[in-house]
C-alpha cells in the first residue's frame, strides 16, 4: 500500500514515524511537508501543491492547520488516491463545518474519507465513538485500520499473582501511544492496571486536544485515554477480587 501522509509539524512526524517503524513491510510512506503559512481561505490550491506528488493509495491528513486541510481534495486527485483519512485530534486543525465540506468534496471525486474523532478511536469498520460512530466500508482504510487506529492490546495475566506478565499489541494508535502503555503495563497488578494504563496514556504524551469537546463533554485526550484504559479495563475485570464491606450493626 502506497501512503502519502500530509503533515506540517511533529504531530505528523510522530505518527509518520511510528507507522515506518512497525507497519507492514509491504506499505511505503512518502511525506509531504504542508507550507506553514496560508490565507485563511485558500482560493487557488494550485498555488500551494507541487507540480507533482507521489502516487499513493490512501493520503493520511496529519496537518496542524485548517488551511492546509482544504487542500486534501486536491492532493488526493494529484496522487490518484482512492482513500483519505483525516483525523481530528484538533478541532482548531480541523474543524466539523470543513470536514463535512471535505467529506463532500472527495465524494464528487469518487474518494473515500473519513474523519476519527480522536484518530484512535479508527476500526475496521467504524470510527469515532458513542452516539456520533460511523461505520464505513473500504478495502484500503480497512487494511490500515488493522494496524493503526484503536488500541488493542493483549495481556498475559498471571492468574495466581494476578500480575500482568506480557502485552502484545494487536493494534498500535497510529501515534504509538498503546506501544508505550503495553511497555509500562509488565508486572503491573490488574486491581491498578487501569490507572496506570491511563497515566502513561496522559505521559507518552497524547497529543490529542485538552480542550472540552462538544460532542463528548469531554476532552479529545480523555476520550483517547478511555478507549485505551476501556480494552485493559476488560481483559484484567476477571483477575480483579472484589472487596464485601458489611456495615455495622447491620442484621439480616
Amino acid at each position: 500500500m502506497r501512503i502519502l501522509a500530509i503533515i506540517s509539524g511533529e504531530y505528523g512526524q510522530r505518527h509518520v514515524d511510528n507507522i515506518r517503524a512497525h507497519g507492514p513491510e509491504h506499505w511505503h510512506t512518502e511525506i509531504w511537508q504542508a507550507p506553514t503559512v496560508l490565507p485563511p481561505i485558500v482560493d487557488y490550491p494550485e498555488d500551494y501543491i507541487p507540480a507533482t506528488l507521489p502516487p499513493a493509495d490512501l493520503i493520511l491528513a496529519l496537518q496542524e492547520h485548517k488551511a492546509v486541510a482544504q487542500l486534501i481534495p486536491d492532493v488526493a486527485q494529484m496522487t490518484g488516491a482512492q482513500a483519505v483519512i483525516a483525523p481530528v485530534d484538533n478541532v482548531a486543525w480541523l474543524p466539523p463545518g470543513l470536514a463535512n465540506q471535505l467529506r463532500r468534496w472527495l465524494a464528487s471525486i469518487d474518494v473515500v474519507g473519513v474523519f476519527p474523532k480522536p484518530f484512535c478511536s479508527l476500526t475496521e469498520t467504524h470510527f469515532n465513538v458513542r452516539r456520533h460512530r460511523q461505520d464505513y466500508n473500504h478495502p484500503i482504510i480497512r487494511e490500515f485500520a488493522a494496524h493503526f487506529g484503536q488500541p488493542d492490546l493483549q495481556l498475559t495475566i498471571d492468574p495466581d499473582q494476578r500480575v500482568i506478565t506480557a502485552a502484545r499489541v494487536r493494534r498500535d494508535a497510529c501515534c504509538g501511544c498503546a506501544r508505550h502503555v503495553a511497555q509500562k503495563l509488565i508486572g503491573i497488578s490488574v486491581d491498578e492496571a487501569e490507572v496506570q494504563a491511563g497515566l502513561a496514556h496522559h505521559h507518552y504524551p497524547c497529543w490529542a486536544s485538552m480542550v472540552r469537546d462538544p460532542d463528548f463533554n469531554d476532552t479529545l485526550m480523555h476520550v483517547s485515554g478511555n478507549l485505551l484504559k476501556d480494552n485493559v479495563g476488560q481483559q484484567v475485570k476477571p483477575f480483579k477480587r472484589v472487596t464485601m464491606i458489611r456495615p455495622s450493626g447491620r442484621v439480616e
